[in-house]
Order: structure tokens, then C-alpha cells, then sequence
């Protein structure tokens, strides 16, 4: 047995940080840890019997903060880092105009500013002040035994400063100074970090989003009195008013009123929903005008919202394949860059023997080399897509989920509840009456969808003995000495009846046997969704459409044929433990496939497949059974997941591009000498901006054809 630990971890600076920290945990027995660098945070799995206090241990032992995570993790701009980056720049914009002064013909030219003493004055409290950080985090970096961003900070900074502290002492007149290069660099490493925590707290706007629908406080009614309380002290059974504007607090269900409730947040229904006595409402939802009585069934982490939550946080703390493939090369690349930077000072110190010309390129690998960019690339938009699917109802499950369903090349759909409104009707009936009222006093007891349609078409009442449920094919029971079954054709045909010639255009026959012989018939149709036919035509356009259904032949056979399905696409007559046979047989032919379903029933073929997307709506959505689950009703949110994953996986390659472009240019150019090293700093801090800045797109990125979803 396991158990989870949700921790916030400081003083990460760069990829080889949450590596190095993941690297760590994960050589411990039974301990498997994943660290997510934007949002600072770690989910580890850890033996039932771990005590939790040796993993926080082990995590402050190598260097890092750690606190077990009570809330979510809200991103905060870091005031310190706000104040230390103004107060290095007040002290490094007078070394930049020394800079300007040396160029000929230049507008500044202050001699005073190239004094050794007043750079040294303005630099020395920039290097080791402001940037007291950085050594502190490079030496806990290289006690562990790794190598992080504080390593390149401080190697190429100091280089710059303590070399020219050696040449203002040896040549006092005429020395080469770089204190304007340590103390501009570390002013810009801090401006990057400055808006790239900025622009990653636009990256958690979901949950900050979702954490704002949740209510403060509830309005209890005891014994016809009505108190406001604090959401923690209500607690299920109890009576709850909502008036017209406030918010439902906790789940539960109506007891008196009705009302339209907007349900946009979380299911992305743009219109509100009618709520009426014994229906369910979920807390956070918004009561638009009716007054309303409800009683609480779920209260405080087993609420659907806090639910949601957990999963969205979830799927942004967990990482996709591509990320570990990331994370593997920027857990190697800073070795590799003190390498490549000490043999760039070795070729061009012997080329030219100037140690002065040689130090200047080595720096400027050092700076531009930093592994930011490359660790941010994958987080930053899994992030944001996952987030984006939550504010459309589409929850995906991890990151693997998010990345695998763009691979998909077969959608199968099971058909009642799916592609259909989930609530069948009686068309027809066929046979004697009391047979007909026999049925339908027999599924009373039965809870699937075609037993509701035949009680609402007749609703009579009689005393029953023995009643079975034979799953798949139909109920049984004595009525007044009488042995009815009430069941489909499988069910009669497995009992060696013959079925009289009872059709209804799409419709599915449920037959009535009194006494081992057939005497009545329902037929019942269930009507296609007002998307299907879209959705069906849409995705048929890249990927292969499968129909899963327990429905007889002809009935599956004339949706296909509505649908445009191919026939040899249809699976007919599938009991729900069958279901999952069918999606092998896919997958042994090569396909990778996504099954859609109602997350109840088709749970095996959900589990089966290589991407299960539940469909569902309110209290009764497993969040957890499902690779994704869609919480609207709207089919249209199976294609809005297909285009989130391919968009956000599409984004992710753009940014791990322009990572390892960014370096594999930049290197080179570094090594040439034809990079200042304050440059190669800005660069450096505007490469992770960029990337951030990237991942952000994906918020104003369409899912539909038509353009913005509700």
C-alpha cells in the first residue's frame, strides 16, 4: 500500500533543480516522486508506513525548502526578487554608460564613470548582495552532487568580477575591467526571473478560476430559523438556503424551489440549466432566479468542484513522456556546458595569449547555456492546455493522457447515453395488455435506461416474487403466479424462443414472455444528441469511427447508416463485459484507440483502451475511472479534447524547438568570441519569457471550427 504526499518545494531555479530533487526521492525504496518546476510544487508516492518527515528531510538535505502542501499552491510574485532586481539595476545602469563610453564617437562619455574604484564600489554589492542567492543555491547545487543555473550564474559572474579586482591590483592604470558584465549580468538573470514568475502565474489562471466559484459561507435553516455559517462547519443532511445571485455551497439536492442554474465553469454549457424538487446541484454553480431549498449530500474535499480541482492539479503536477525526454538532457546539460566553457578559455587563451580575450566568450557560454528554457518548455503547456480543457469541461487525467490521445487513430462510441440523449422512449407497443402492465410493474426494480422509458409509459404496481437482473439481456420475477421475463433478443433466443415479426424503424424491441411464451412487446428509440451527426463527420475526417453497442443488429446497423458509419464498423449485440474484447481486437490490429462511453457501464473498454473519455455530467461523473472526463452533455467537448491535445502537444514541440535551437545557435556563437556576455545574459533571461510567453498562446488558441467555445 501507498499513500501520496503533495509538498511546495523553494528554491528551484531551473530544470536540473526538480531532477536533481526527483533523482533523489525516487532512489529511495518504494518512493516514486514527480516535481513540476512552474508550479513549484511535488506529488510523491511513498509506503503506507514512510514516515513523511523523511522525505522533507531528504529534500532539505540536498538544498531545497519543502512543506507539506495543505491548499493549492497559488504562484505569487517574489517581492524580494521584485526589490533585489531594482535595486542591481539602480547600481548597474552607471557600469552599462561605462560601457557606451568605450565606443567611438559615443554621445556618453563620462569620464569618471571608468574609475576602477567606483565600478568596483557599484559592482562589489550587485556580485555578492543581490546575487548572495545564487551562491547559496550553487553551493547546496554542488554539495548534492549536481550542477544547476546558480552554477553558470556564479561561474560566469565571478569570473568577470574577480578577474577584474586582479587586474585593477596589478594594473591599476590600465586595466581590463568586467565588473560592468557581472553586475549587468546578474541584473538581467533577476529581470527574467522577474517576468517569467509573472507570466507562469498567468499559467495557473484555472485554478485560480475554479477556486474562486467556491463559496464562503452558507445560509443553514434550523427549525425555520436561517444563520449564516463558514462552508467547514456544513455538513451533509443539512437544510441550505439559496436565494436568486448566491452561490450553491456544498452538493446537494433540491428539497423545495426550482430555479435556472448557471453551470458554465465547470461543464462549459453556456446556457443556464433548470433545476427542479430532487434534482442534484453542485457547489460553486451560480442560482440565476429562483429561491431555493437544499439539502447538503457532499461537503468540503468531496464536493465535484473540490474533485475537479484535485484532478486538474493532478494533471498539471504529472508528466508527460516527452517532458521526461526534456528532463533527462537538461539533468546532463550543465556539465556539459562547464565543459564546453572551459575548453572555449583553453582554445582561445592559446590562440591569442590574452587571458583577458579568452575570458570573455568563456563567460558568454557559461550565461547563454542555461537549461531555463528547455525545463520550462513541457510544464508550462501542459499546464495551460490542462487548464483550458477544465474551463470547457474537458478534464484530462495527467499529462501521458494529454499527450497520448493526439496519437489516437480510432474513436469507438458506445450508443445509449452517448451518442444518444440517454433517455429512451416507448414508440410502439406490440401484444396483450396485462403482459404490457406485467412488464412494466417487473422494471420498476430495474435501473437501466430502457426499463425507465417502459415504467413511464405505463405505471402500474404489482406484488413480485423472485426477481432476478440477468445484466445485458433483461428481469424476471412470479406476478400472481405467473413467470414473466421481460428481456432482448438475446435473452428470448438463449430461452429457445422464436420472436414474432415485431419492427419499428430504429427502434430496439423489448420483448414480454408470460409463462415461457412471448405475449407483448415495447418498442423503444432513444434520440440522437443534436451534435452527434456533426461530431460523428468531423472526427471521421482524420481518424476511424467505431459503433460499440449492445443494440440488435438492425438497430445499430440503421444509426450507422444515419451516422455515415461503415458497416463493418458496427459492433452489435456487445454485453458490457464484452465491450473491452472488441477494443483489444482494435489495438491487435494496429490501432491506437480512444473509446468513449458513459464511465459507468463501459468502465472495462474505458480501462481497455488507450485513452478512455467518460462522459457525464453532475455528482454522478467516476473523475477518477477515466483517462478523461467530459462534464458537459455537449458531445462536441470529444472534439475539443482531440484538438486541446493536438494544440497543446503542437506547442510544446514549438517550445522544445526553440530551446534546443536557442542553444544550439547560441553555443556556437559564444564559442566564436562573437557574443558579449551581457547579451548572451539577456538572451539567456528573455529565452524562458519566451517559451512562457509561448505556452500562454494556447489560452487564445479556438477548439472549434467555428471558432471560441463557450
Amino acid at each position: 500500500m501507498s499513500k501520496t504526499m503533495e509538498l511546495n518545494i523553494e528554491g528551484m531555479t531551473c530544470a536540473a533543480c526538480s531532477a536533481r530533487i526527483e533523482k533523489v526521492l525516487n532512489r529511495m525504496d518504494g518512493v516514486e516522486a514527480t516535481v513540476n518546476l512552474p508550479l513549484e510544487t511535488a506529488r510523491i508516492a511513498v509506503p503506507e508506513e514512510m514516515d513523511e518527515q523523511l522525505i522533507l528531510d531528504k529534500i532539505k538535505k540536498i538544498g531545497y525548502g519543502a512543506t507539506i502542501k495543505t491548499t493549492p499552491h497559488e504562484q505569487v510574485q517574489n517581492r524580494r526578487m521584485l526589490y533585489r532586481f531594482w535595486i542591481a539595476a539602480f547600481l548597474s545602469l552607471p557600469l552599462l554608460l561605462s560601457m557606451v563610453s568605450h565606443i567611438p564617437n559615443s554621445p556618453v562619455h563620462l569620464p569618471w564613470l571608468m574609475n576602477p574604484w567606483f565600478q568596483f564600489a557599484l559592482a562589489t554589492p550587485v556580485q555578492f548582495v543581490i546575487g548572495a542567492p545564487f551562491y547559496v543555491g550553487a553551493y547546496k547545487s554542488l554539495r548534492s552532487g549536481s550542477a544547476n543555473m546558480d552554477v553558470l550564474v556564479v561561474l560566469g559572474t565571478s569570473a568577470a568580477y574577480f578577474y577584474s579586482v586582479a587586474e585593477m591590483m596589478i594594473h591599476p592604470l590600465m586595466p581590463n575591467l568586467y565588473f560592468e558584465t557581472s553586475a549587468v549580468l546578474i541584473t538581467l538573470v533577476l529581470l527574467g526571473k522577474v517576468l517569467e514568475d509573472r507570466a507562469k502565474q498567468q499559467t495557473t489562471g484555472a485554478i485560480k478560476s475554479l477556486l474562486s466559484l467556491q463559496a464562503t459561507d452558507a445560509v443553514v435553516l434550523e427549525q425555520g430559523v436561517e444563520r449564516t455559517v463558514s462552508l467547514d462547519q456544513v455538513q451533509p443532511g443539512m437544510q441550505l438556503i439559496v436565494k436568486p445571485g448566491q452561490k450553491i455551497p456544498v452538493d446537494g439536492i433540491i428539497t423545495t424551489g426550482d430555479a435556472y442554474l448557471d453551470e458554465s465553469m465547470l461543464t462549459g454549457e453556456p446556457l443556464p440549466a433548470h433545476k427542479g424538487t430532487g434534482d442534484v446541484v453542485i457547489g460553486g454553480t451560480l442560482n440565476t432566479n429562483g429561491y431555493l431549498t437544499i439539502e447538503a449530500t457532499k461537503v468540503g474535499q468531496e464536493t465535484m468542484l473540490a474533485g475537479i480541482i484535485r484532478v486538474v492539479e493532478q494533471a498539471q503536477t504529472e508528466k508527460a513522456p516527452i517532458q521526461r525526454q526534456a528532463d533527462r538532457i537538461s539533468g546532463i546539460f550543465v556539465p556539459i556546458v562547464v565543459a564546453i566553457a572551459l575548453v572555449t578559455l583553453a582554445v582561445w587563451w592559446w590562440t591569442t595569449g590574452s587571458f583577458a580575450e579568452a575570458i570573455r566568450p568563456a563567460i558568454a557560454v557559461l550565461v547563454i547555456a542555461c537549461p531555463c528554457a528547455l525545463g520550462l518548455a513541457t510544464p508550462t503547456s501542459i499546464m495551460v492546455g490542462t487548464g483550458k480543457g477544465a474551463e470547457h469541461g474537458v478534464l484530462f487525467k495527467g499529462g501521458a493522457q494529454l499527450e497520448s490521445l493526439q496519437h489516437v487513430d480510432a474513436v469507438v462510441f458506445d450508443k445509449t447515453g452517448t451518442l444518444t440523449i440517454g433517455r429512451p422512449v416507448v414508440i410502439e407497443t406490440f401484444g396483450q395488455e396485462q403482459a404490457l402492465d406485467f412488464a412494466a410493474a417487473l422494471e420498476k426494480k430495474s435501473e437501466h435506461p430502457l426499463a425507465h422509458a417502459i415504467t413511464e409509459e405505463r405505471d402500474v404496481v404489482f406484488d413480485i416474487e423472485h426477481f432476478t437482473v440477468d445484466p445485458g439481456r433483461g428481469v424476471r420475477g412470479s406476478i400472481m403466479g405467473h413467470d414473466v421475463m421481460v428481456g432482448s433478443v438475446r435473452m428470448m433466443q438463449e430461452h429457445g424462443l422464436s420472436l414474432p415479426d415485431w419492427t419499428s424503424s430504429g427502434a430496439t424491441v423489448v420483448y414480454v414472455t408470460v409463462n415461457g411464451i412471448i405475449e407483448a412487446g415495447y418498442a423503444i428509440r432513444d434520440e440522437l444528441k443534436p451534435t452527434t451527426k456533426q461530431v460523428i463527420q468531423e472526427i471521421q475526417q482524420t481518424k476511424a469511427v467505431y459503433l460499440l453497442t449492445g443494440d440488435r443488429r438492425e438497430v445499430a446497423l440503421q444509426l450507422a447508416t444515419e451516422l455515415q458509419i461503415p458497416h463493418s464498423h458496427v459492433f452489435s449485440d456487445v454485453l458490457p463485459i464484452e465491450k473491452a474484447d472488441h477494443i483489444k481486437t482494435l489495438q491487435a490490429n494496429g490501432q491506437r484507440v480512444a473509446m468513449v462511453g458513459d464511465g459507468i457501464n463501459d468502465a472495462p473498454a474505458l480501462a481497455t483502451a488507450n485513452v478512455g473519455i467518460a462522459l457525464g455530467s453532475g455528482t454522478d461523473v467516476a473523475l477518477e475511472a477515466a483517462d478523461v472526463t467530459l462534464l458537459g452533455h455537449d458531445l462536441q467537448q470529444v472534439i475539443t479534447a482531440i484538438r486541446l491535445s493536438e494544440q497543446t502537444m503542437k506547442n510544446i514541440r514549438q517550445n522544445l524547438f526553440f530551446a534546443l535551437g536557442y542553444n544550439a545557435v547560441g553555443i556556437p556563437v559564444a564559442c566564436l568570441g562573437l557574443l558579449a556576455p551581457w547579451v548572451a545574459g539577456a538572451a539567456m533571461a528573455f529565452s524562458s519569457v519566451s517559451v512562457v510567453t509561448n505556452a500562454l498562446r494556447l489560452k487564445r488558441i479556438p477548439l472549434s471550427k467555428g471558432g471560441n467555445q463557450s
